[in-house]
């Protein structure tokens, strides 16, 4: 039978929430954003991000500061996109004066008007190897780019154009006309930049795009018993990067902003919840004992309600550098007067109530009549109150970090804004550094805004009604 009411009433409830546009608008809101918490971990590039934001090793082979991909639609000279390249097939083994070898292809179609800053082969391995890179360009020339041997160790092996096989690129760009290779800057040009241009006098200062398909063999000789190679990948680092390009640290901010909205919500729906509950209770609790209760409650609600909230977060959090959680229960100490006053005005009505007096007159205790016949009627008051409370906690949460005093081993969009700002990400117009956490920050606000605007318009008639 309860449950038949319930649903009932839920019906009842969902007919008349459809009705209003913002609330439906900001129920799609949070669902999208509940959708990308839940696929997070699948939708992102780097699904190690949560563990290992501020590991600089983890991102070191992506572009430094590099716009979005879709800035290209926007844009007259193409820039080369990052991407990941497997080998074309298996590798090919043989062997060479009794040492295993193997050879893997790898097959990049440049179409760019804009090279890309590096190009970086790696692999796991062990064992004493020996490596040799090769490249064979569109318009025929080729080179080996780099030789060397090396011990491989435990974790991942890289081989970087512009790093480890610049002085190979020179000698490419050499053999197709030596006066140009003898005429180049060792220090000034970019190695990236002359393997992907037409050899040509003024190809370090204005280079032109040499567009076609460019074959790298990655060879490997195995120079002990216990050498391999395993997982050999190219990386592209390209000129534009991600749905959300980098930041300077090269990390990939799609993965920071998608990372960040389970911490909204968790930091967002956790406060709110206890905030709404303690205020609730304190508040029923102050209307109906009365008395030195009242008196002592009232007293400490003017208290905490005349603390400048951020001031004393900001300087709680200079002195102790709270985790996330503390900083969860220090809002939770802060915040729980918002619903207090309403919820105590409404409680001083519904306590002279016939039903409750009944009650009363039954022999009920304090304690049952409280839970069982005061908070269910404020509980629709405390879902609206609670819906338009995550905002403001979200907010400060942000405001907290961006000063540099939040918990800097998670990810939180306040965090990137922080790190944003402190690296000159508006003083070098990366905006899309900026952009996408304060757009969340807005978004997410907007839509507990709009649920919790629905919610009030619906059931403050009810409540003033009863």
């Amino acid at each position: 039978m309860r449950r038949k009411n319930f649903l009932e009433g839920f019906g009842e409830f969902w007919k008349e929430y459809r009705k209003v546009g913002s609330g439906i608008l900001g129920l799609g809101i949070l669902l999208g954003f509940l959708l990308l918490a839940l696929l997070g971990p699948a939708l992102v590039p780097f699904p190690g991000a949560t563990e290992r934001w501020q590991d600089i090793a983890y991102w070191q082979d992506n572009p430094r500061a590099a716009p979005p991909l879709w800035t290209n639609w926007f844009s007259a000279e193409k820039g080369a996109v990052s991407r990941r390249l497997l080998p074309e097939a298996g590798p090919a083994d043989g062997s060479a004066g009794g040492a295993t070898r193997a050879e893997y292809s790898f097959a990049y179609d440049y179409r760019a008007d804009r090279p890309p800053r590096d190009l970086v082969f790696r692999f796991k391995g062990s064992g004493k190897v020996g490596l040799s890179l090769e490249v064979a360009r569109p318009d025929g020339s080729s080179a080996e780019l780099y030789r060397a041997q090396t011990e491989l160790g435990a974790g991942i092996s890289r081989v970087s154009i512009e790093h480890d096989a610049r002085s190979g690129v020179f000698e490419l760009v050499s053999s197709v006309n030596e006066f140009i290779g003898m005429s180049l800057d060792p220090d000034g040009a970019s190695a990236a930049s002359l393997l992907f241009s037409k050899v040509e006098e003024d190809m370090q200062d204005s280079p032109r795009a040499l567009k076609g398909v460019y074959r790298f063999e990655l060879k490997a000789e195995f120079l002990s018993p216990e050498a391999r190679i395993e997982a050999p990948e190219l990386l592209v680092s390209g000129e534009v990067s991600g749905i959300m390009g980098t930041d300077a640290s090269k990390r990939d901010l799609f993965t920071g902003v998608v990372v960040g909205i389970k911490w909204a919500l968790v930091i967002g729906f956790l406060t709110s919840l206890v905030t709404v509950v303690v205020g609730v209770l304190l508040g029923v609790i102050a209307a109906y004992f009365g008395g030195a209760v009242d008196w002592l409650l009232t007293r400490l609600y003017e208290y905490v309600y005349l603390l400048p909230v951020l001031p004393f977060l900001i300087v709680v959090s200079a002195i102790y550098k709270p985790s996330i959680y503390t900083l969860i229960v220090i809002i939770c100490l802060l915040f729980w007067t918002g619903p207090y006053k309403p919820v105590y005005s409404m409680a001083l009505q519904i306590k002279e109530e016939t039903y409750v007096e009944a009650a009363r007159a039954l022999g009920s205790g304090r304690l049952r009549i409280i839970l069982r016949h005061v908070v269910p009627v404020l509980l629709p008051y405390s879902f609206a109150v609670m819906a338009l409370s995550i905002p403001g906690v979200i907010v400060y949460e942000a405001s907290v970090s961006l000063l540099g005093l939040g918990d800097s081993s998670i990810v939180t969009w306040g965090q990137i804004l922080q790190t944003a700002l402190s690296q000159g990400a508006v003083i070098n117009k990366l905006w899309w550094w900026v952009v996408p956490p304060g757009l969340m920050i807005a978004l997410m606000g907007m839509a507990f805004a709009f649920i919790g605007s629905a919610l009030d318009k619906i059931l403050h008639p009810k409540l003033k009604t009863r």
